[in-house]
């Protein structure tokens, strides 16, 4: 018979092998377009171990082939400068040893937040960012192994709708939180603010914009009072109602009578 934590355990895995499934077959495409458009194979699978950055890995090897290798560390960082509120909302789930805070923030992607995020605090959480990060960095690495040997047989992620994995993957893992009010509304907010701005501003702007939602969210929550009531009493405060008060002063009345007879 199982346990419930070998289950919860077994669900987890499953969970990240799904996910993980669509890197590998991105991961084959940018290999396999990283190769075709002249890059060695060497430094096709370094990025993908050092840099490990997913879509913008795609961007900058369009942006070095096109001649603007500068152009392409920028825009890099620029996309990835969403990571940022990231590390802060991860930072005591990683750890807080250095090595831990390295190594998490090299592990740090969009689907591994998001699946971190959807376990409860505490260790659970814990192990789920360390058992998505680190399989999903396998699945990406070994799906541009693959697409290095496979040359330019995978062809372009859009083509064969795998450019949609990401996004779906990731709509998944946050359905569970958006049964909140709050966090639906941000989440609308800043998609709006992306959607809007997209046509306007270059690459990765409207990205960041976006968390113009969860900011005002946090704004909001910390601008509420207390969620204990006012007339709220743990044993030696005020009452909670004026009936609670008669009964209390009720009950203090033949105290009072027994102590002056004494």
């Amino acid at each position: 018979m199982r346990t419930p934590e070998r289950t919860w355990g077994a669900g987890m895995v499953r969970d990240v092998a799904a996910i993980g499934a669509a890197i590998v077959a991105v991961g084959a495409s940018f290999g396999a377009v990283a190769v075709a458009a002249g890059l060695p194979a060497w430094g096709v699978i370094a990025m993908s171990l050092l840099v490990y950055a997913g879509g913008a890995q795609f961007m900058a090897v369009g942006l070095v082939v096109a001649g603007s290798p500068v152009a392409a560390v920028l825009a890099g960082l620029l996309l990835n400068a969403r990571h940022l509120p990231f590390g802060l909302t991860l930072g005591d789930t990683v750890g807080r040893r250095l090595w831990q805070r390295l190594l998490g923030s090299h592990l740090m992607t969009d689907e591994t937040t998001a699946f971190t995020l959807a376990r409860p605090d505490g260790d659970a959480r814990r192990r789920a960012f360390w058992l998505a990060g680190t399989l999903l960095f396998v699945a990406w690495n070994v799906g541009t192994g693959l697409g290095v040997l496979a040359g330019g047989v995978a062809g372009d992620p859009a083509a064969l709708g795998l450019d949609a994995a990401f996004p779906a993957g990731l709509i998944a893992l946050l359905l569970p939180s958006l049964r909140d009010r709050d966090i639906r509304r941000a989440a609308l907010g800043g998609a709006a603010v992306a959607v809007l701005t997209t046509p306007l501003l270059p690459a990765g702007l409207p990205v960041l914009l976006a968390l113009v939602g969860p900011a005002l969210l946090a704004v909001h929550r910390l601008r509420q009072p207390s969620a204990t009531p006012t007339g709220a009493t743990d044993g030696s405060g005020p009452a909670d109602s004026p009936a609670e008060a008669r009964s209390l002063t009720s009950e203090a009345v033949p105290v009072g009578r027994k102590e002056q007879s004494c």
